[in-house]
């Protein structure tokens, strides 16, 4: 005969059976970051270029490399306006963070002034 209490456990057992095979069939899968490319010299910038293009896809932050800041609607509230706006900046750091860390010393100290993803990418 089954009792309460192995009723309540094995109801529960399955409803964390359902919730963890639910949670893992529904989940997206996330993109693993492609390699980092190494660092630029100079030399066959095209390829290293498309390499550092793909790694920044897998990071999302691709799109700092042909974009300008936000224009922030008006009639956005002071507090939106400014996580939007610093919500791009930090992204754009990171961006720029990404593309410096893949140049050598000397190109590093000749593109690191910029003051943008998009102005660092164009000059390149």
């Amino acid at each position: 005969m089954t009792t309460e209490s192995q009723i309540m456990s094995a109801t529960t057992s399955v409803g964390a059976t359902n919730i963890a095979t639910s949670t893992r069939t529904n989940a997206s899968p996330t993109m693993a970051p492609a390699e980092k490319p190494e660092k630029f010299s100079g030399i066959d910038f095209k390829r290293w270029q498309q390499k550092m293009f793909f790694y920044l896809t897998t990071l999302f932050l691709q799109r700092f490399t042909s974009e300008d800041a936000p224009e922030v609607p008006e009639g956005t509230s002071d507090k939106d306006r400014f996580v939007i706006v610093e919500a791009w900046k930090h992204s754009d750091f990171l961006c720029r963070n990404y593309i410096l860390s893949g140049l050598q010393d000397d190109l590093y100290n000749v593109y690191s002034g910029t003051k943008t993803s998009k102005e660092m990418w164009e000059a390149l």
